[in-house]
């Protein structure tokens, strides 16, 4: 059975070559709820999520990056990257079942065949990335993410390339499929903040200021007037002088 999943606390600052990228910041990820982290471009928000995946090798940071539990976060994330980042030569259950593979392990393949049926996929399976659509490609990545099966799941942009039809169909279908699992999801779009942060924070250079988020449930409906407002103060503010 999966064990629950931990809130995270990221305390510190981040330095490359000697010159700052961010903090000093404290972040707090709630358990089982999502996050979301705004702000404008070059602020750190994608060094902070690569440093808590433990895939930034560049960027010396001076902190912690705790767990509620106590644990190591080791083996315990799973990224899902901007882009699908799709293999081209495999086929979509090849692509959803590539962690097992890495690993040397036995791939689940029963198990793949359900997520994929979760995602409306199913008749997909053995289909390179070539034959399918922006949002099939997408909903491919998120079968991956989900087949890791990770109690922390860290999100960098994943659907900005998408329509916005399309955008709101892969919210609706993160939001449930990675429910109760602490998620950080890096976008550029108060939209999407608005409608999926259970806690949503902007970055900027001067620091993390957080913003209340609409009362209603997530995935919050994309005309639910709360949630407009929201999103208008998001944007007010993203556009305001630092």
């Amino acid at each position: 059975m999966r064990s629950a999943p931990p809130a995270l606390t990221i305390d510190g600052s981040a330095r490359i070559g000697g010159l700052s990228v961010f903090g000093p910041l404290r972040l707090r990820l709630a358990a089982g709820r999502i996050t979301c982290l705004l702000g404008p471009s070059g602020v750190g928000k994608t060094t902070l999520l690569r440093l808590i995946a433990g895939v930034d090798d560049a960027t010396e940071f001076t902190g912690t990056i705790t767990a509620s539990d106590g644990l190591p976060l080791g083996g315990r994330m799973a990224l899902m990257a901007q882009g699908d980042l799709l293999l081209p030569w495999l086929d979509v259950l090849g692509n959803v079942t590539l962690g097992a593979r890495l690993r040397g392990a036995g791939r689940d393949t029963q198990r793949a065949l359900r997520i994929l049926d979760r995602m409306g996929l199913a008749d997909h399976a053995h289909k390179r990335p070539h034959a399918l659509s922006g949002g099939q490609k997408q909903r491919v990545a998120l079968a991956r993410t989900l087949m890791e099966d990770r109690p922390i799941i860290l999100l960098d942009e994943p659907f900005s390339a998408l329509d916005a039809r399309t955008r709101a169909q892969m919210q609706d279908l993160t939001a449930a499929h990675l429910a109760g699992r602490t998620v950080l999801m890096v976008t550029h779009d108060p939209a999407e903040a608005a409608r999926m942060g259970h806690a949503i924070h902007i970055l900027s250079e001067t620091g993390l200021e957080d913003v209340p988020p609409p009362p209603a449930p997530v995935p919050r409906a994309v005309d639910d007037p709360e949630t407009l407002a929201t999103q208008g103060r998001l944007f007010a503010r993203l556009r305001a002088p630092a």
